[in-house]
């Protein structure tokens, strides 16, 4: 009797851990860039249920602590602006790779309760502006480009991102790609900058709202956040010379020039597109996972996660603002996706 009550006490134990097991196996964490937040929350709600057996949650801290939490292996999978460099892919021993996912505009917002949606910003001017620059809103350089509009006699008040941000990856790629200027100042293409006689906030909402408060403030973050925010958009001049609005069609050009690698980690960059009618800043941001999962439910996960987001959801990323991806794109992310993970025994 007292053998079979110990045998039913172990049975229930088994029980009790194998559910707790499954249960941690089902539950992927991710965590990253706010630019892609809004699409990527959209993807894991309708994700969770038709899946529920699976539950995922995705962190919107920024790219920098995502990554961070990645390489030292505290989450599942990570989202990012900024892909991984090679000594960072080489640093996680369960191998990683990056996966893109959506694409989006950086727009620079501004508020002065007497300018119109729309100006135009010759690209000549903001990057000075970011140099920390004294550039004022009736600078010469914009009037002859908005002649009837009444500039007002302000300062420019830059808004920045303040730690370690995708979004200001992005925005330095292409002003190092366009400008002189920022070539020469040596602040170069990061994820942090040392930002000079600017108000630095966190995150793309953050951004968005100190621009939304600040009179006389201009700053850099994805479309869909200062649409959202009520904010007013420039037209950007691209390297063509032409003044372009933050329009799908604009940044569908501008991805057209998308030059997708066939061998090593899936990184593509379009600093400065050189296309007529191109808007001159688009960004890719990627999924970044582990080549190699410790359970088969999260390993099975996180590849129908990401083939459900390049497929169903890319209809949800265009209505929300996002880009839709390039054919080769997409395709090119669905194979790697589906060929390279596998599971550590």
């Amino acid at each position: 009797m007292r053998t079979k009550i110990v045998l039913v006490i172990m049975l229930a134990l088994l029980v009790v851990f194998g559910c707790g097991q499954s249960n941690r196996d089902s539950k992927l964490v991710g965590a990253g860039s706010t630019l892609p937040n809004p699409i990527i929350q959209a993807w894991v709600k309708e994700f969770n249920q038709s899946h529920p057996d699976v539950s995922i949650k995705y962190v919107s801290i920024g790219s920098g602590e995502g990554i961070r939490r990645f390489l030292a292996g505290e989450v599942d999978f990570a989202g990012s602006t900024a892909a991984l460099r090679d000594d960072e892919i080489a640093s996680v021993e369960r191998g990683a790779k990056l996966i893109p996912i959506s694409a989006g505009l950086i727009v620079l917002a501004y508020n002065h309760a007497d300018l119109p949606d729309g100006l135009k910003i010759p690209r000549s001017v903001y990057p000075e502006v970011f140099l920390g620059q004294a550039v004022r809103w009736n600078d010469p350089r914009i009037a002859a480009v908005n002649p009837d509009v009444s500039l007002p006699d302000a300062p420019i008040q830059p808004v920045v991102r303040r730690g370690k941000s995708g979004t200001t990856y992005a925005f330095t790629n292409h002003l190092n790609s366009m400008s002189s200027d920022w070539q020469d100042s040596g602040l170069g293409v990061a994820r942090l900058i040392d930002w000079p006689n600017a108000m630095a906030v966190h995150q793309n909402p953050g951004s968005a709202q100190r621009v939304r408060i600040s009179d006389g403030a201009l700053g850099y973050m994805e479309y869909s956040v200062a649409r959202r925010a009520g904010l007013k958009l420039a037209q950007l001049e691209n390297q063509a010379g032409n003044f372009i609005e933050p329009t799908k069609a604009a940044g569908v050009i501008a991805l057209q020039e998308s030059v997708v690698p066939e061998q090593g980690p899936l990184r593509i960059f379009i600093p400065d597109p050189v296309g007529e009618q191109a808007y001159p800043i688009v960004a890719y941001s990627w999924l970044i996972t582990y080549r190699q999962y410790d359970s088969k439910v999260k390993l099975a996960a996180i590849k129908d996660f990401i083939s459900w987001g390049l497929g169903e959801g890319q209809a949800q990323a265009e209505h929300m603002g996002f880009l839709p991806m390039p054919k080769a794109v997409a395709e090119q992310s669905l194979k790697r996706a589906e060929s390279v993970f596998g599971q550590i025994e």
